[in-house]
């Protein structure tokens, strides 16, 4: 009786915990009305979420850059002055409740939202922008749901986005029947990039990935003696100028990126002048290249430990082959993820799904 009760409670928490990711996943109420006549903006729906987060950085980014490129467009919070404030911004925002869409609008939807897809005017014209093909599916339950779900069966959709090769490749498998275009993510040079002085001996890592795998990799590291006189810097909960600072500070980065969209941490580590180990997280097989970093295979423990050490071992004896190799990746980093290639993948999409009614 104990044992059946425990589950029942186990069993309730469970569906409450789904409950409210639900409500989060839910976009807020929309107005359209077929004939508003206004200047054809896009609106970049997003969470109401100020933690630091490079998905809602990266909406930003898009917003900032189209209104720049002549293309109107604004954030859609669900709050009334709303912004998020972990990154200095000027971008323009609007509360979905002082809204209405028309025609001539465009709906942006973060692949977050998609549970609640149904809940959005179905006339409205919409993009999905997808930053993590691997999360598609959540909260999506395969019963229950049409083949296709959650996109194919929501009026509406044009087009998908997404924000590496390893995603499109996904989603175009996945989705065969809609347009998948590739609007890379961008690592800004002028904050994330390599210090004027060699670092000293840190090691950089993210503590809430993959938690429990960092816990036993640093044991193992430990246990053989290959952390003595590093100092390891947890990077979690700064801002996006004390990230860059902290991420300058260590010539070595441990990469736990997991089933990402492009898996920013370990970009911008690059970006700073880190040797970055560990794992691609599948996205970031895009810019993971041995020649300037140590790819570890998915899950591989001891792989990773023996990479780990490995790194750190020739850091001690020719230090200058390790900041070099950071510096290599971060010119691969910078060359490839700048503002003006996502202007040019940006007025590309935008070219093709702007309203015919709105002038170019």
């Amino acid at each position: 009786m104990i044992g059946a009760a425990k589950r029942a409670g186990r069993n309730r928490l469970r569906r409450l915990g789904q409950a409210r990711e639900l409500r989060r996943r839910t976009p807020p109420p929309l107005r359209y009305d077929p004939s508003h006549r206004g200047p054809g903006l896009v609106y970049y729906l997003s969470p109401d979420d100020n933690k630091p987060s490079g998905g809602i950085r990266n909406l930003y980014r898009h917003v900032d850059l189209l209104n720049e490129s002549g293309v109107p467009a604004a954030m859609l919070h669900s709050r009334p002055g709303f912004r998020a404030d972990w990154f200095a911004n000027r971008t323009r925002v609007a509360a979905a409740g002082e809204v209405t869409l028309g025609p001539g609008d465009l709906l942006v939807v973060p692949e977050y939202f998609g549970p609640g897809l149904h809940r959005l005017p179905a006339p409205a014209r919409k993009l999905i922008f997808n930053q993590n093909a691997y999360h598609t599916f959540a909260e999506v339950p395969f019963d229950g749901t049409p083949a296709g779900a959650p996109y194919r069966n929501c009026p509406g959709i044009e087009a998908l986005l997404t924000v590496s090769r390893d995603n499109a490749a996904l989603l175009r498998h996945a989705f065969g029947d809609l347009d998948v275009h590739l609007t890379r993510v961008v690592v800004d040079e002028r904050v994330f990039h390599p210090p004027a002085r060699p670092a000293g001996r840190r090691i950089g890592h993210m503590p809430r990935r993959r938690a429990a795998e960092q816990e036993q990799l640093l044991h193992i590291l430990r246990a053989r003696g290959v952390l003595a006189g590093w100092e390891l810097v947890p990077i979690d909960g700064l801002t996006e100028a004390q990230t860059a600072e902290a991420l300058r500070g260590c010539p070595i980065f441990l990469s736990f990126s997991e089933r990402e969209g492009f898996g920013l941490p370990p970009a911008e580590a690059m970006a700073s002048g880190a040797y970055v180990v560990g794992f691609t997280g599948l996205g970031g097989r895009d810019f993971f290249d041995p020649r300037y970093c140590a790819p570890v295979a998915e899950g591989d423990l001891l792989g990773f430990a023996v990479a780990v050490e490995r790194a750190l071992r020739r850091y001690e004896e020719d230090p200058a082959a390790v900041v070099a190799a950071g510096r290599a990746a971060a010119e691969r980093i910078h060359s490839a993820y700048h503002p003006d290639g996502l202007r040019a993948d940006l007025t590309a999409v935008y070219r093709t799904y702007r309203s015919p009614a709105v002038p170019a």
